[in-house]
């Protein structure tokens, strides 16, 4: 199986869209985890002890991935995940009629 596919495979297993954040993914994996244990839960522990070993594998497959992309902190990437407040303020934050423009002068 190539890199692609062990990851799309983990990705499954997690339950993970094709974007995610770090936080996004533990919290996916210590929710599965919670449910799945067998520690936790006395019932089928066989099937839940093999699906808890495949969530940590799943788990260690998205995480080495992670650990060696590579982030991009160029303006344009950045920009990209703006929030709807830093938008407008970039875009009108100096106008006097659309922006939060205060004068310095006093009135």
């Amino acid at each position: 199986m190539g890199k692609y596919e062990e990851i799309k495979k983990a990705r499954g297993i997690l339950g993970l869209d094709e974007y995610a954040t770090l936080k996004e993914i533990k919290n996916k994996y210590r929710a599965l985890l919670k449910e799945w244990h067998p520690d936790l839960h006395k019932k089928n522990k066989a099937v839940r002890k093999e699906k808890t070993i495949e969530i940590i594998n799943a788990y260690k497959t998205i995480m080495d991935y992670c650990e060696q992309y590579r982030f991009s902190f160029s303006r344009e990437e950045v920009e990209k995940y703006f929030s709807p407040e830093e938008l407008w303020a970039k875009q009108f934050g100096k106008d006097p009629i659309w922006g939060n423009y205060q004068d310095d002068e006093p009135a």
